[in-house]
């Protein structure tokens, strides 16, 4: 097995193995260490840090929101998780080199233009709508795909069916070929 793709970056198998790794890690981490019965995700992170955010302006309203108050605003595993995701990629991009500033991707620009403000408000837009369907979803893609495929959980199965399925139809409607 490489532990390089002809373009520089990492195995898949390699990669895989290793999520599985920290898929097993997490799993005993949370359940023996923690005591919880949830393992692997991030939605609710976001929350939390909404919640932070609103913390610093209005902590009254925070105080009063019912949310809030059952999820507990807080910097917890999961948020660790969040940031050691960003780190981890970061980190992950530096050591094969394929780490690059960019305002607007090639497909990006070829498909819409160069416009950054327009492709900021559609990222923009693009995370409202993920988040909300992960809410609706009870977790992210990663969470059911994680966590849930590794659990054998029906739900986690129709739910990136669905991820997926939807993902497709989107990208499709998004990139599809222009007539000449």
């Amino acid at each position: 097995m490489k532990l390089k793709t002809a373009d520089g970056g990492w195995s898949p198998y390699l990669a895989g193995a290793l999520v599985g790794l920290l898929a097993i890690a997490s799993v005993y981490a949370t359940t023996k260490w923690m005591g919880k019965t949830n393992y692997l995700g991030a939605s609710t992170t976001f929350v939390r840090a909404a919640g932070l955010l609103e913390k610093t302006v209005s902590p009254e309203s925070v105080a009063a929101n019912a949310y809030f108050t059952k999820e507990k605003v807080r910097v917890d595993w999961q948020f660790m998780l969040v940031i050691g995701i960003f780190f981890g990629a970061l980190i992950s991009s530096q050591t094969d080199r394929s780490f690059k500033f960019e305002s607007i991707p090639p497909t990006w620009k070829e498909r819409f233009g160069p416009s950054i403000g327009k492709r900021a408000a559609g990222a923009f837009l693009g995370g409202i709508v993920a988040m909300i369907g992960a809410r609706m979803a009870d977790g992210c893609p990663s969470g059911h795909g994680l966590s849930g495929m590794m659990q054998l959980s029906v739900s986690a199965f129709i739910a990136l069916a669905m991820f997926f399925g939807v993902g497709v139809i989107v990208a499709g409607l998004l990139y599809r070929r222009r007539s000449s």
